[in-house]
């Protein structure tokens, strides 16, 4: 089974929010670390993210959040080959913020991994028509959410069933091992339908 890496976006996900109840639940799952989540900078984001990937005994599944997408299509070439697919949730736009411009231009190039690229209708963070416009460059299966806001714990986003079956998709046949819930209010995983 590939590694789960996930990569959150500006200012991290907070205790709560899916990626971070997914690193909790998926076994082996590794999540980024960066040294600045307030100020990102492109190139220290993308060595972060290229660190943790090539730490990695094989291939990855990355699972992206906002700024995490567009830093994931900011990476070198040896992390982009150990990538077998790509769940890139609520993209962000580095041009909207002048915290977030160091990662403008967003590469256009066709991504050379299978990846699914999932959007809002109402994401105050990335226009659906700029993700669709992400979605048609980098090749991506598109699922578009109405009304989903920036897919996160504020838009009431939690464990989050769809982006798990997406997930899913993404690994294979290998399925997702996941540990035992922390809480018995954890949704149990058995109630998950895959698309």
């Amino acid at each position: 089974m590939p590694t789960i890496v996930i990569i959150p976006g500006w200012r991290d996900s907070a205790p709560g929010h899916w990626q971070s109840l997914w690193a909790d639940r998926i076994q082996g799952a590794v999540r980024v670390q960066q040294d600045d989540w307030i100020s990102p900078l492109r190139h220290a984001w993308a060595r972060s993210i290229a660190q943790t990937i090539l730490a990695q005994p094989g291939q990855v599944v990355v699972v992206a959040h906002s700024l995490g997408c567009i830093a994931t299509t900011h990476l070198p070439p040896e992390a982009v080959g150990r990538i077998q697919g790509a769940l890139l949730v609520a993209p962000a736009d580095p041009e909207r913020r002048a915290v977030l411009a160091d990662f403008a231009p967003v590469p256009c190039q066709k991504l050379p991994y299978r990846n699914v690229l999932v959007a809002s209708s109402n994401d105050p963070y990335c226009p659906v028509r700029l993700a669709g416009a992400y979605a048609r460059a980098w090749g991506s299966e598109f699922v578009r959410i109405q009304d989903g806001g920036h897919i996160n714990l504020e838009s009431g986003h939690g464990e989050w069933p769809l982006g798990l079956a997406l997930l899913q998709s993404l690994v294979g046949d290998a399925g997702l091992s996941f540990n035992a819930p922390a809480s018995p209010l954890a949704m149990p995983i058995d109630t998950l339908e895959t698309a």
